[in-house]
């Protein structure tokens, strides 16, 4: 469950277009606070051979309505037989925000996730999540163009433990790394710390990762540290602003190869 942002920030791509689509942020001259600054990260340095080595950008992926469907929303209000509005008056405030970060577990979940303390088929609830977890619509096959173009790819996302049962099903691991996950880290987006966190084990400047999630917010956050942001609204406007930004997705030249 997560907060829905504020206003959408002016920015500019990466490469000069003449269109500038508003999906893209960046801290630059054009956004709303002109005296924000990027919080300065302290990160190793690379040898010279890594950083010829590395590809840039590095892409870092939500997970949930950004590439996954989430079920929440779609699937289990019918499963506990409520409406979306009954079932959050019902739920606990705090009980799955805690379980993303790795505060407690899923027994401790199923324990609190009503106020009331009602009992619940928790393995029922688990199997309804699983059966709800899809790609969306064209999601998987830029996720493949851009891992055969060899891209740097980090799954960066507000999400308990079950992200196993996404990686079960779905496989996510053939194109990303479950790198950063609020489970296991301890922290949710749009927490500065965790940005930040991200880019000291990244060990790179905020200016060479693009950040992609479906909350505005989440995405406002990363152009607040420096990162270069990415609003995703659907698989074909994801994959015309990477290409704006000069994100090669053409595959021809790796089936070249091949």
């Amino acid at each position: 469950m997560r907060v829905a942002g504020a206003a959408t920030l002016i920015s500019i791509p990466l490469k000069p277009s003449k269109t500038k689509p508003t999906r893209i942020m960046a801290l630059n001259s054009s956004n709303k606070n002109k005296n924000m600054n990027p919080p300065t990260v302290a990160m190793a340095s690379l040898s010279g051979k890594e950083n010829e080595k590395r590809k840039l950008p590095i892409l870092l992926f939500d997970i949930m309505d950004t590439i996954v469907r989430d079920p929440f929303y779609h699937d289990v209000p019918a499963f506990f037989g409520m409406s979306m509005k009954e079932l959050i008056e019902c739920k606990h405030p705090n009980a799955w925000i805690e379980f993303e970060m790795g505060m407690i577990s899923e027994m401790e979940l199923a324990r609190k996730f009503f106020k009331d303390g009602r009992p619940f088929d928790l393995e029922g609830l688990k199997i309804c999540m699983k059966k709800g977890y899809s790609y969306l619509d064209g999601v998987e096959e830029l996720l493949h163009e851009l891992k055969q173009n060899n891209y740097e790819m980090h799954a960066f996302t507000n999400y308990p433990i079950w992200y196993e049962i996404i990686e079960d099903k779905l496989k996510i691991s053939t194109y990303l790394s479950w790198t950063f996950c609020s489970c296991v880290i301890g922290k949710r987006k749009p927490d500065p710390d965790l940005y930040l966190e991200v880019l000291r084990q990244l060990k790179v400047d905020p200016a060479n990762c693009i950040f992609i999630d479906d909350r505005i917010r989440n995405v406002e956050a990363a152009v607040e540290v420096g990162i270069v942001g990415l609003h995703f609204k659907n698989a074909n406007l994801l994959r015309d602003d990477l290409s704006q930004m000069g994100i090669n997705i053409s595959t021809d030249e790796c089936q070249k190869k091949s």
